[in-house]
Parts: C-alpha cells; sequence; structure tokens
C-alpha cells in the first residue's frame, strides 16, 4: 500500500503549467512540521514536493497561496532524469484529493479574486463565497 497523508503550509505559491496535450499540472512544496522539538525547543519542518494533474492541479492552483494551509492525499513516487549528463532522483507525492485545512489566513484573500455577490434568489448570505454567518457561541438556541 502506498498512500500519504499530509497537512502543511504552503512553501511558494503553486506553479500551474500545462503539458503539450492539455493537461494541467501544479507543482508545490509544502512545509511540514514535525512532531517534535529539536534541541532549540522549535518544531522544524519537512520541505516535501508535490505534483496535482487535472481538476486537482486546477482546485490548488485556484484557491491557495504561498502561507496557506493544505492537506493532501495521494501516494509518494520516485522518478529520475538525467541532466547534464548526470542522473538525477526526484521523490514527490503525487497528490490524487486536495483540502482546505487550517484559517483563511492572508494568501488566501491574495489567491483568491474578489468574487461578485451571488444573486442567491433573494436570500442573504451576508458573504460573497456562499457560507452563512454563524452566531456567536452564546446566541445559539441549543
Amino acid at each position: 500500500m502506498n498512500k500519504v497523508i499530509l497537512m502543511g503550509r504552503l512553501a511558494r505559491d503553486p506553479e500551474l503549467r500545462s503539458t503539450p496535450n492539455g493537461v494541467s499540472v501544479c507543482t508545490f512544496a509544502l512545509a511540514v512540521s514535525r512532531r517534535f522539538k529539536n534541541a532549540n525547543g522549535e518544531y522544524d519542518a519537512d520541505f516535501i514536493n508535490c505534483v496535482a494533474w487535472r481538476q486537482t492541479a486546477e482546485f490548488i492552483s485556484k484557491n491557495f497561496a504561498k502561507g496557506r494551509m493544505l492537506g493532501v492525499v495521494g501516494s509518494l513516487q520516485t522518478r529520475s532524469y538525467d541532466k547534464d549528463g548526470q542522473k538525477r532522483y526526484v521523490t514527490e507525492v503525487s497528490v490524487d484529493e486536495a483540502y482546505f485545512a487550517g484559517d483563511r489566513g492572508p494568501a488566501a484573500d491574495e489567491a483568491r479574486p474578489a468574487a461578485a455577490p451571488a444573486n442567491n434568489g433573494g436570500a442573504a448570505f451576508g458573504a460573497s463565497d456562499g457560507f452563512i454567518p454563524m452566531p456567536a457561541e452564546d446566541d445559539l438556541p441549543f
């Protein structure tokens, strides 16, 4: 079984490209914190290269930017190529699923263009992204 589940922050903006056949591919690196503190009492992070294809690639490039928290599910893959006569090896996560994780930080506002208010049949949602604002905890009827 080859299954990888990661949650981390984008180390750089996702890079969306297309293959010669028009297939979308998105590459990015996730900074994933380790579980234990180092000798200085801080958490180290591993920077894990990831690649997503087709609709998943488009979803990531449209909704995420550097610093934004992202959850991914995929598989670990290795490949090799020749560069300047030397064989290079790459290990990366091939992303099958991507999820929003954490809060909406400033990076999210930069990644997503401002949406026009949707016409929801007269319903007042209070937010242009379609989410209904919840009342404060002490205002709930239960």
